[in-house]
């Protein structure tokens, strides 16, 4: 399931209404869209990928059938997508896997009262090809830099299609030291061994205040 692009059928009024409700959920989550910073936007992350694909289309009901865990997000919590760049948690301080359970890796421990707990669900989600060395690319809308980013990968033979992502299951494949503020960041990684359908799991420290963000891409190695 790794096409990113979509052949929809035409529904002008179902486009209307998806347009209409898309403002009025940005205009309900302006406050916290304006106060977050970013994702992984290559490999997209789960959110901003669900985003990407739907958002001017998010009523359409053929994403069921075409990208049916986006479907699933989209019903659980729109504004897991509409809010893309606001999964973090303030405090952390550094102990990741005491914040956030085997589980709930994807949602970062259930964040912001839940909103994001769909991206921990388990099965197909639409993937981006990677070779064995590719780049992450960060959006950072407020430009707030980074104090370090942990890039892990998912082990040969975990199947994110039908497992749960867990602490054990990743191996780290990249630590970073920080980065000045920027919108754009852009890190390299290298691996081996990989195919097929694996998680790039990145935490990305905020350099302004003690801030992490947990972000999921899926990739296939081919």
């Amino acid at each position: 399931m790794h096409d990113r692009t979509h052949a929809r059928p035409s529904r002008w009024p179902l486009r209307a209404l998806a347009l209409l409700s898309a403002t009025l959920f940005c205009l309900i989550s302006w406050a916290g869209t304006a106060s977050a910073h970013g994702s992984i936007v290559e490999p997209a992350s789960r959110n901003y990928g669900c985003w990407e694909r739907w958002g001017d289309d998010h009523l359409n009901p053929a994403m069921q059938q075409e990208d049916p865990m986006c479907w699933q997000a989209w019903q659980d919590n729109p504004n897991a997508m509409w809010n893309w760049n606001g999964l973090y948690r303030n405090g952390v301080g550094g102990n990741h896997q005491a914040a956030i359970p085997d589980g709930q890796l994807c949602s970062g421990g259930q964040a912001e009262g839940g909103r994001y707990n769909s991206l921990d669900a388990v099965g197909p989600w639409t993937t981006t090809d990677v070779g064995d060395d590719f780049t992450l690319e960060l959006y950072d809308q407020a430009s707030h830099g980074a104090d370090y980013f942990l890039v892990y990968v998912t082990r040969q033979g975990f199947d994110p299609t039908t497992q749960s992502l867990g602490w054990n299951d990743l191996e780290l494949v990249r630590e970073t030291g920080s980065y000045a503020p920027s919108q754009n960041i852009s890190i390299d990684v290298s691996t081996s061994g990989r195919s097929g359908h694996h998680i790039v799991y990145t935490i990305w420290k905020a350099s302004h205040m003690d801030q992490t963000y947990y972000i999921c891409s899926d990739v296939d190695f081919g």
